[in-house]
């Protein structure tokens, strides 16, 4: 039965590519779709960042569905709705772009915990860390997808509607797959999973929310993962364009390189943090190497390219993947699918806060006379960030195997 579940994993990865493909282009096409829904190019940047609103709450609707009704309706439902958000971007309304965002982000939110529910069902304890690693580095290579492939065929005059329908139908498709290739979990009776059903749904959430780490995982990867979504996936193309002077490609090319690094950090930040058997030190590392790297894109940028530097930057920020291992491990197990959902609710909601002040303080005045200043003075916003979460991370309890060990022998 585990086979089968591995063959719709891999379906599952489709649908998490896809939702970085879609996440990420916007960002190499804001002069076209500025066009397309006859706004402002700040008002477009908002538009896409409405994008994050219903993803983080629909995060939550996703662990419930997951749990409820099993994987095969979830999944099938979250990659039609992302679908649908595609096939609305081909109308040329602010409403209907809006619209279309926010339904983007309601089916994205499906994509990461429906894989993690898929691999858990698929795969060993053994493999099971392994299996996430590299789901969380395919949706990142989307990422990359969504930027360094697309950047270059909008600026070789593609029509984004050409890419927006495609993408609509393409995704569509996938979820017909998913319909068909996931099994009915009534087929698996293991029994792991009746803790489930003796705890109503939405105690589970209550179990996972009442716990002070739970809130502490979400709020340090959230504010590890803003400088990637909202910085690297939105803005990075135009401040680039404006502040550095590259040009169209160099400045998509560079961006993209973040997320690059991301589908690298993951899995291996990942492997370190499992070799050494702690979760922490890995944490603040890769932390500091985000900071680092941003601070000598600033003062140091002739040292090596921007693009090395904001490779260098992503797999740093992989380690914002570290609290999803921890609030599982600090959870009971028959919460492990709200926690999911929790923390990515937690996550993306620390991001839907920082986007309007980002835009605010930053993208507003992008296009005045301050030239470098607004993307050194960018960059700093997301270091301090950075040293929140690293000083947050000093109030996590360590839940790697040593301590547990420990804990055993003690």
């Amino acid at each position: 039965m585990k086979k089968f579940y591995v063959i719709a994993w891999v379906f599952g990865l489709i649908f998490y590519f896809l939702d970085y493909v879609i996440r990420a282009a916007p960002a190499v096409m804001i002069p076209e779709l500025v066009s397309n829904f006859k706004t402002t190019e700040l008002k477009l940047i908002s538009m896409v960042g409405t994008y994050y609103y219903t993803y983080s709450t629909c995060s939550l609707i996703a662990g419930i569905a997951l749990d409820k009704f099993g994987g095969k309706k979830s999944l099938f439902a979250g990659c039609l709705i992302l679908g649908i958000g595609c096939l609305l971007f081909l109308i040329s309304s602010q409403t209907a772009g809006i619209t279309g965002r926010l339904l983007q982000g309601a089916g994205c939110a499906f994509a990461f915990p429906g894989c993690v529910y898929l691999a858990s069902k698929g795969f060993s304890s053994k493999s099971l860390a392994t299996a996430i690693g590299a789901t969380q580095c395919i949706g990142m290579l989307g990422g990359t997808a969504g930027q360094f492939l697309v950047g270059p065929l909008v600026e070789n005059g593609i029509d984004i509607n050409s890419f927006w329908l495609w993408s609509g139908v393409f995704t569509i498709i996938t979820a017909v797959l998913l319909y068909f290739f996931i099994p009915k979990d009534d087929q698996s009776d293991e029994p792991e999973e009746k803790p489930h059903h003796s705890v109503g749904y939405l105690e589970t959430y209550k179990v996972v929310f009442k716990n002070p780490q739970s809130w502490l995982c979400g709020i340090i990867s959230g504010l590890l993962f803003a400088p990637t979504t909202i910085f690297a996936m939105t803005w990075a193309v135009a401040f680039f364009e404006k502040d550095r002077q590259f040009l169209f490609r160099e400045a998509t090319i560079t961006s993209a390189m973040v997320a690059f690094g991301w589908a690298f950090g993951c899995p291996l930040l990942g492997f370190i943090t499992d070799k050494i058997g702690r979760r922490k030190p890995v944490l603040v590392g890769g932390a500091l190497l985000m900071i680092l790297s941003f601070l000598q894109m600033i003062y140091l940028p002739d040292l090596y390219t921007a693009k090395i530097s904001m490779f260098i930057f992503g797999v740093g920020s992989g380690s914002a993947m570290i609290p999803y291992s921890v609030i599982k491990e600090t959870n009971p197990d028959y919460v492990k699918g709200s926690a999911t959902g929790a923390i990515n609710f937690i996550t993306f909601g620390v991001t839907t806060l920082l986007s309007p002040v980002f835009s605010r303080w930053f993208g507003k005045s992008l296009d005045s006379d301050s030239g470098n200043l607004h993307f050194e003075h960018s960059v700093l916003f997301w270091i301090v960030g950075i040293i929140l979460a690293i000083l947050i991370s000093f109030l996590l309890k360590e839940t790697g195997s040593k301590v547990k060990s420990r804990t055993i022998v003690a």
